[in-house]
């Protein structure tokens, strides 16, 4: 799955968690959306990573 997919399913995994804990009060959902938070935080990382070779390979 390229970097871009894995961005967007972990953007929708928090969008889920993050519901589920506000309108529900669910605190297992306030760690998952916190994971789902670090995980677009390192794939953020590294998608501006690719952009930039591609960018500099142009």
């Amino acid at each position: 799955m390229a970097t871009h997919e894995q961005i967007t399913s972990a953007y929708e995994s928090y969008l889920a968690e993050n519901e589920s804990f506000e309108t529900k009060n669910i605190k297992a959902a306030a760690a998952r959306a916190r994971k789902a938070l670090g995980e677009l935080g390192k794939l953020a990382k590294t998608r501006r990573s690719e952009i930039q070779e591609r960018k500099n390979n142009l």
